[in-house]
């Protein structure tokens, strides 16, 4: 590609640099950075998660967000993911 060296002028993400190395569309089939996507929340789960929310919040000495990964049905949801989806409802 000729006209390269004006993409390597902006700053890129490492999907987008790892596009340019191995060919583009390279991310829509299932390699790279593009596997690493966070499944949508449920409407289900976010129930869930409310109710857990509103039963450990009370409870004093105790880390809440620890307390819901325990007993959360779908396994697989980090720390992290968690305190962005009670942030966010």
């Amino acid at each position: 590609n000729k006209k390269a060296f004006v993409e390597l002028l902006f700053w890129k993400s490492p999907s987008t640099a790892y596009e340019m190395t191995k060919g583009y569309c390279s991310l829509q089939e299932g390699e790279g950075a593009g596997r690493s996507r966070v499944p949508p929340w449920t409407p289900q789960e976010e129930q869930e998660l409310r109710e857990l929310y509103w039963k450990y919040k009370e409870v004093e000495g105790e880390d809440i967000i620890a307390a819901i990964l325990a007993h959360l049905s779908v396994p697989g949801r980090t720390r992290r993911q968690v305190v962005k989806q009670l942030v966010r409802l």
